[in-house]
């Protein structure tokens, strides 16, 4: 009993710490952006879940100013890098260069770290650059580290990297990579502001208002929040759920559903189940609970899921979107236990 009490202490003092610091957060950021809740939220479970997020909409709608701005509520160092056609993989993450010694008269090598080496790392535009220097985040993003000359170079930690991309300009623009887009935990779609919101954001940006944002947690506090969430206990039951989503959407999988196998050429990867269980694990003490539910899991399938299913020319020639695919997979996939068991198509998907 007395160990019962302590992990229910240990738990109310988890899901307190955590939203503390989320209010913390949403009130810095209140002063300067409008809005946006979903993607707040959405940023945060990445945050907290030590995981890379893309940002995609039209120009204009604070993509950019919401990265700094929460940059600028952790008191982390930050780095915001350009991507432009020019861009080279040197740019980002440091070059050798040749150093002579005084003293000695003997000359070695030496690194300059570049704007990799922080700790939030903003990549505007990120589809700018061709893909030769797209490639230089791939392995400080799953790695957390940088090998140049034979030598790996680890990074701080934590590490972000939060991205952006325009979907309208073509012109000038090279598509994410496959894997590069793997990498990312989230892909989240920034909308267009309601009338009221719209309202505010031109009353406060057409006066003479400076809204100073404070910096609330640090990166001890961050490493902590992180294996806080970690520590989160999920069901095999919603393990063997998630895994459905997922397997779900591989062409020529057992147990695919028919219109996965017109409407997709390519299906998610082992890196969306284990995004998928983190992040819900997160969104669970952010909303104030210390256990994972279905609808977790059902919130964060399409910003986990979007950009890892690969369209086929069908689906594209048809207007279907990625985010439709996975609204008919949730809606044919049981969240009770004993139905996920007994279908079976999904028993198919259990045994191969």
């Amino acid at each position: 009993m007395p160990q019962h009490d302590g992990s229910t202490s240990h738990e109310s003092a988890a899901l307190d710490k955590l939203g503390a610091a989320r209010e913390r957060i949403l009130d810095q950021l209140s002063h300067v952006i409008v809005g946006q809740h979903q993607v707040i939220e959405e940023l945060l479970i990445s945050l907290f879940s030590r995981g890379h997020c893309l940002l995609e909409g039209v120009p204009g709608l604070a993509k950019t100013l919401m990265i700094s701005t929460l940059s600028r509520t952790l008191n982390l160092s930050f780095s915001r890098i350009q991507f432009t056609p020019d861009l080279m993989p040197a740019d980002i993450t440091g070059t050798e260069i040749i150093e002579e010694d005084r003293a000695t008269g003997t000359r070695g090598y030496r690194f300059l770290p570049g704007p990799l080496f922080s700790n939030v790392v903003l990549a505007d535009e990120i589809n700018r650059t061709p893909p030769k220097t797209q490639a230089a985040l791939l392995e400080a993003m799953q790695e957390r580290q940088v090998t140049v000359g034979r030598v790996r170079h680890k990074l701080a930690d934590p590490f972000f990297v939060l991205a952006t991309q325009n979907p309208i300009e073509q012109e000038g623009t090279y598509p994410l990579p496959e894997a590069q887009q793997d990498r990312f935990m989230f892909k989240v779609f920034v909308k267009y502001p309601s009338f009221q919101e719209e309202f505010e954001i031109a009353r406060r940006t057409t006066a003479l208002a400076t809204d100073q944002v404070q910096p609330v947690l640090d990166a001890e506090d961050i490493l902590e929040l992180q294996r806080l969430v970690r520590g989160v206990p999920v069901s095999d039951h919603l393990i063997r759920y998630s895994l459905s989503l997922v397997r779900q959407t591989r062409v020529g999988e057992a147990g695919a559903p028919d219109f996965v196998e017109s409407q997709l050429s390519w299906g998610a990867g082992p890196r969306a189940v284990q995004y998928l269980i983190l992040g819900a694990k997160a969104r669970a003490l952010l909303h104030g609970r210390t256990h994972v539910t279905c609808e977790d899991l059902q919130v964060l399938a399409k910003p986990v899921l979007r950009h890892r299913l690969v369209l086929s020319f069908t689906a594209e020639s048809e207007g279907v979107t990625a985010d439709e695919v996975v609204d008919r997979i949730l809606a044919i996939t049981p969240t009770k236990e004993d139905e996920l068991t007994r279908d079976a198509r999904f028993q198919k998907i259990f045994a191969s």
